[in-house]
């Protein structure tokens, strides 16, 4: 593949590679969780080769929990629509933060952790819990370098960050960071719109389940940086157990060539309604991207590519209004993940980020809406109604 086509293109023809030479059209699904061996030796080699992390050699590809082609088609797309030398796919979107804590803990550089808040509840929570082994600073985007210790093996950040979409200067943020590694939650940009190792940071990440798979019909989790860091993490996972199945891979390999046109469908549906909620009596205050104050050092258009399909708002009569803007919602589904092609609204003090401290949990009137590919006016009915409840 040539490194100066369009993105739409590499995304249809990313990680389809082989398929010529396998003699077929579409990528096939390889359910084997086990494989025959040729003899002791190879086999025992590549075994050696994919528990340290590396790839397969010709003794084969062992066992499914090491290797699985149908993943790795999927793990080579996605790092070439990154820009990655490697990515390594999981189960779940929290079982690849896991496995890149774990990972760079394992580094020998020291077991501190800088999370910069605010985060997805989930990620939040785990690191607040202990529950790694690591010891977390939780800071703002300001205080990264005072944040930051001999001992910090990772630096965590997420932009657009859920649920308020605040953005964080990811260039910025490796600056402040000085020589320990920089992790970017790239779920709500995806590579559509933001890609984070071009600007310096050291590894990115996607709850796959969100836009990359787009249809609300499977769950898995990517990291995607270079060479090194994806032998690294390969051990975690296999020693974990935190592996994607292959049908999931099959289904997340096959968002891929939709991705861009669906982003871009939604993203500018969001802006609109975004600015229309801006302007309701009802709403205090609507989150997005580029709108209003929300991006006062230009990350939009610099960093950003649009500004996504993500929408938060804050109602004028907290919790009381989120509960009737709820119960009136006829298109927005009231359901928790987002990034598939129908519309959802959520609480997220109430759902995703419950378990977050209080100090950082998002306020009672805030909704949370993943603006799905129904018609813009449709949308708008929608949430008119569901705003005249809350009066």
């Amino acid at each position: 593949m040539h490194d100066d086509v369009a993105f739409e293109t590499l995304a249809v023809r990313a990680g389809r590679g082989d398929l010529t030479a396998l003699g077929v059209h579409a990528p096939p699904l390889d359910l084997s969780s086990t494989n025959p061996l040729p003899d002791i030796e190879l086999g025992g080699a590549s075994y050696e080769s994919l528990a340290t992390g590396h790839h397969p050699t010709e003794g084969g590809n062992v066992y499914a929990r090491l290797w699985n082609p149908t993943v790795a088609r999927f793990e080579e797309g996605l790092a070439q629509l990154e820009g990655a030398e490697e990515a390594v796919a999981f189960a779940s979107g929290m079982a690849a933060f896991s496995a890149a804590v774990m990972a760079a803990a394992g580094r020998g550089r020291g077991r501190h952790v800088v999370a910069v808040r605010p985060l997805y509840g989930g990620t939040d929570h785990v690191l607040a819990s202990g529950m790694l082994s690591v010891e977390t600073t939780f800071t703002t985007a300001d205080g990264i370098a005072a944040a930051v210790r001999p001992d910090t093996c990772l630096v965590v950040i997420e932009t657009p960050a859920n649920p308020t979409l605040e953005l964080v200067d990811i260039a910025a943020a490796v600056e402040a960071a000085g020589d320990a590694p920089v992790l970017v939650d790239n779920t709500f940009a995806t590579p559509v719109l933001q890609n984070p190792l071009a600007l310096g940071a050291q590894l990115v990440m996607h709850s796959a389940t969100k836009y990359l798979g787009g249809h609300g019909d499977v769950i898995g989790g990517v990291l995607a940086g270079s060479g090194e860091w994806a032998t690294s993490i390969r051990p975690v996972r296999a020693l974990t157990g935190g592996l994607l199945h292959p049908l999931a891979a099959y289904l997340l390999h096959r968002g891929l060539p939709t991705l861009a046109l669906r982003v871009r469908a939604q993203q500018a549906t969001a802006r609109m309604l975004a600015e229309r909620l801006a302007q309701h009596p009802a709403v205090t205050r609507a989150f997005y991207p580029g709108l209003g104050d929300s991006d006062p050092t230009g990350l939009v258009g610099r960093q950003m590519r649009g500004g996504g399909a993500m929408v938060s708002l804050e109602l004028a009569g907290g919790l009381p209004a989120a509960e009737e803007m709820i119960r009136e919602l006829q298109l927005f589904t009231h359901a928790v993940s987002l990034g598939g092609v129908d519309s959802l609204v959520q609480h997220p003090a109430s759902l995703t980020h419950r378990p977050v401290a209080p100090e950082a949990r998002p306020g009672a009137g805030i909704l949370r809406l993943s603006i799905g590919l129904e018609h813009l006016e449709d949308l708008w009915a929608d949430l008119e109604r569901g705003l005249a409840a809350t009066r």
